[in-house]
């Protein structure tokens, strides 16, 4: 057995590590634009962000170089143990944590603070692994599939309890993997089809139709769109050819005729016609499910319903349900609401800071944005308009293309896996970065939703940069570990 095989320090993937020692640079000189103050040289007193920050990152050195040399075999067998004691804190969490900014997810150490639901995000994913690496799973068996999304859901229901509503959603990213291990993708479809309709049929709920002013464009097009869909589930997966044909037929008669005859005789609200339509599609189907015995019918009928179901509940959560604040915030991601004094300040006051850095960005702490922090939260969250406004277009290129090819190289890497467990675990990992990347960014160009996550090892903070090591020297160390032989 040669050497590098017998120490795995040797072993561990080196672009990987390369790509986490760059991005951790670029991470931490961003940290000094973001939070240093004009004429402010000291870069390295325990006194200021920048000094902590280096603490965090040689901690999170020495954790990555203590994972490689562990046993990768603990990983497997203790992974249950980790999962079920971080369930337990998350648990106790909201009674011992301190409040912060309305969130009770820190939990204080003397001067240190750390929150679980980081390292939570690891010991699902080795849970995650061992579950789906066991002898005889298949997503495609409905108890083994509700066993691992419950795995993915109980942690996400903890961290709500804790107020802390943008971690939680980070679980979603773990049926990214769901996918790649043999999850049905009308599953993902349903998950598309979802946000279309909440998007549409929010956005334009109060905007008339052109030829009937008494109906709503958003509930109409959505209504369409339901039906839409069904006619192309019909076509893939039933082999009734008349009957798509005959439902498309139907279904554009009830469109044109009604908006005819609303817009030249007699004005009414049309999506009733539509909403009688879905219904009655839906009965048809149920009906054809019990005749001929076949169960798509019915699930089609029932995505038809739910589907109905979710514009209509939809409207009402966001209206009846969710705070003030949260909905400012949907309207004004939606554009119904120019808010930018108070929940669209953070977003506002981002573009502005990008837009300002031009292609080449106005230098290492020129920033005038961040400099005079008219961006909250500039150095954790909102770390991304820091590198635009210094660095340009040019750097805030370049950290992208350093995390595309850290998820390509991960994706690689979780392909050449030897075992089930390490290529789950390695598509976990991949999975979670890409959504935190994918989302922080977008947050910051106002292009999602304002969830408050970080932006991995670039926004300041122990937790997640520990959290986030924790991921990929685990995995890293499962990679470096799948030449050895079996005994």
């Amino acid at each position: 057995m040669s050497e590098n095989i017998r120490n795995p320090f040797w072993s561990a993937d080196r672009i990987v590590i390369i790509i986490y020692v760059v991005l951790l640079v670029f991470g931490w000189f961003s940290i000094c634009g973001a939070s240093h103050e004009i004429g402010d040289t000291d870069f390295f007193s325990w006194d200021t962000r920048t000094g902590k920050q280096l603490v965090w990152i040689g901690a999170a050195f020495l954790l990555g170089f203590v994972l490689l040399m562990l046993d990768d075999k603990y990983l497997d067998v203790l992974s249950e143990l980790f999962y079920w004691g971080m369930m337990v804190v998350l648990l106790i969490t909201p009674f011992v944590a301190k409040d912060i900014k309305g969130s009770r997810s820190w939990i204080s150490f003397g001067a240190f603070n750390l929150q679980p639901a980081e390292f939570a995000k690891w010991a699902t994913a080795l849970a995650l692994a061992k579950l789906m690496g066991r002898y005889g799973f298949s997503m495609a068996n409905r108890r083994d599939f509700a066993r691992a999304v419950g795995m993915v859901l109980l942690p996400m229901v903890l961290i709500v309890m804790q107020r802390e509503t943008g971690s939680a959603l980070v679980y979603l990213a773990f049926f990214l993997m769901f996918y790649r291990e043999g999850m049905p993708g009308s599953i993902l479809f349903v998950a598309v089809a979802a946000v279309i309709y909440f998007v549409v049929g929010i956005r334009f709920a109060e905007t008339p139709m052109p030829f009937a002013p008494m109906a709503s464009v958003g509930e109409y097009i959505v209504l369409l769109l339901i039906e839409i869909f069904v006619i192309g589930m019909l076509r893939v997966y039933t082999s009734n050819k008349a009957l798509t044909l005959r439902l498309l037929l139907i279904t554009l008669g009830c469109t044109v005729v009604p908006l005819a005859l609303s817009a030249w005789i007699v004005p009414f609200d049309v999506a009733w016609v539509l909403i009688f339509l879905v219904c009655a599609t839906a009965c048809y189907l149920a009906w054809l499910s019990l005749r001929d015995r076949v169960p798509n019918y019915i699930y089609i009928a029932l995505f038809a319903l739910g589907s109905a179901a979710f514009l209509y509940a939809s409207d009402y959560v966001l209206n009846h349900v969710l705070e003030d604040h949260q909905r400012t915030r949907i309207q004004v991601l939606l554009g119904m609401n120019d808010d930018t004094r108070a929940a669209g300040y953070n977003v506002h006051q981002s573009k502005i800071a990008i837009g300002s850095g031009g292609l080449e960005g106005k230098g290492f702490m020129n920033g005038t944005q961040t400099k005079l922090r008219y961006v909250p939260e500039q150095d954790t969250d909102f770390i991304f308009c820091t590198v635009g406004e210094e660095e340009g277009f040019i750097g805030s290129a370049a950290v992208l293309l350093l995390f595309l090819t850290l998820v390509l190289r991960l994706i690689y890497l979780a392909e050449r896996q030897s075992t089930v467990f390490g290529r789950v675990y390695g598509y976990c990992v991949m999975s979670i970065l890409l959504f935190h990347v994918f989302i922080n960014v977008g947050m910051v160009m106002g292009l999602t939703p304002v969830i408050g996550i970080p932006l991995p090892f670039f926004s300041y903070g122990g937790s997640s940069l520990w959290g986030f090591t924790l991921l990929l020297f685990t995995f890293l160390r499962i990679d470096a570990g799948r030449k050895r032989p079996l005994l």
